[in-house]
């Protein structure tokens, strides 16, 4: 059995902050808005949906409508796209043994883009076809890279994966920057979507991200053991007894699926994948057994602040949330630069 000197458990008291965080972003989200929504009838709203319990909230018709059929499922949806970006970080950090790697590193963001793009252009951006172009257009960029990497010799796996992601990023760009130039009309539309967006969701869409993102959460999960294994150095983990190429195929493609139903629902929102892991890494240690269950819970947190404060701060106008955390992100980067420096 490995079980490497630098792994730790995860603690009680860290596990219940990142749940009090999330419980805490859920419960502000749900209430903020223009019509209001008290916290005790929510609540109420709440325990009234538990079988055999029945409570009156107090609500009126139409409250109920905003709580479940508006913020309740946009909340979700941030909820859930904050958790695959911020975990797909973490294994891709983990694999590649890279601090700064994030969940677009095998070509996902211009994969997702150019699907999206050849989707605004032929008039389905308001139909379900456009998060079905996008989740197709990064699962193509991702084959793509993979079958480049595999030019590259199977003993340089890590290495020619990130060079041919980065070789494969470069030119879905490039198709996306060529097929937007070619209908300049709908340039809004697609940087709209490229800076991410909580705002026009249902019930629908929930249900279309959840199983992807649940699978490849509990793939990555079931990993994270291996992920510290790994830390040491692939030739030092295989002398353990990690099959180390299967151990990087699955966490890999757990975390290229999770990134990629994120991305075809909510488009591309930055950074969520590079400062949650490490805000965990910071606050609690290096170990993967910890940062990736922790990364799950505080990624769902953190975009689902961010999404309040893209609604907030320009009231009654709304940001798209890819400023938001960019905005939090560059400050974070150079954080991470600093200490790095300072550690050198």
């Amino acid at each position: 059995m490995i079980a490497p000197a630098a792994s730790q458990r995860l603690r009680p008291a860290p596990a219940m902050a990142a749940f009090a965080m999330l419980a805490v972003a859920a419960v502000v989200s749900v209430i903020t808005g223009a019509a209001d929504l008290p916290v005790r009838g929510v609540v109420l709203e709440v325990v009234d949906r538990i079988p055999l319990l029945e409570v009156d909230s107090g609500f009126t018709a139409r409250q109920r409508d905003v709580l479940w059929q508006l913020r309740a499922p946009r909340m979700v949806i941030g909820a859930v796209v904050g958790a695959a970006l911020a975990v797909a970080g973490a294994a891709y950090q983990g694999v590649f043994r890279n601090p700064l790697a994030d969940p677009y590193l095998l070509g996902v963001a211009a994969g997702a883009g150019l699907g999206a793009t050849l989707a605004i252009i032929t008039g389905l951006a308001s139909t379900p076809l456009l998060p079905a172009a996008a989740f197709a257009g990064a699962l193509v960029a991702v084959i793509v890279t993979y079958g480049l990497a595999k030019l590259g010799g199977a003993g340089r796996t890590t290495a020619t994966l990130i060079l041919a992601g980065v070789a494969v990023a470069s030119f879905f760009t490039a198709l996306q920057t060529y097929v937007q130039q070619t209908s300049s009309d709908t340039v809004r539309e697609v940087f709209a979507w490229i800076l991410g967006r909580l705002a026009t969701f249902g019930w629908s869409e929930v249900l279309l991200v959840v199983p992807f993102v649940a699978v490849s959460a509990a793939v990555i999960v079931a990993h994270r053991r291996h992920l510290d294994v790994l830390a040491v150095g692939e030739g030092e983990a295989a002398a353990l007894g990690l099959d180390v190429g299967r151990v990087r195929v699955l966490v890999v493609l757990a975390a290229t699926l999770a990134t990629a139903a994120a991305v075809a629902v909510a488009g591309l929102i930055g950074f969520v994948g590079i400062i949650v892991p490490h805000a965990v890494r910071l606050l609690t240690g290096a170990s993967y057994r910890v940062i990736v269950p922790l990364s799950l819970v505080g990624g769902a947190a953190f975009l689902v602040f961010a999404d309040i404060a893209a609604r907030t701060i320009v009231s009654p106008a709304e940001l798209p949330i890819g400023v938001i955390t960019a905005f939090f992100g560059a400050p974070f980067f150079a954080m991470i630069l600093a200490r790095s420096r300072g550690a050198g």
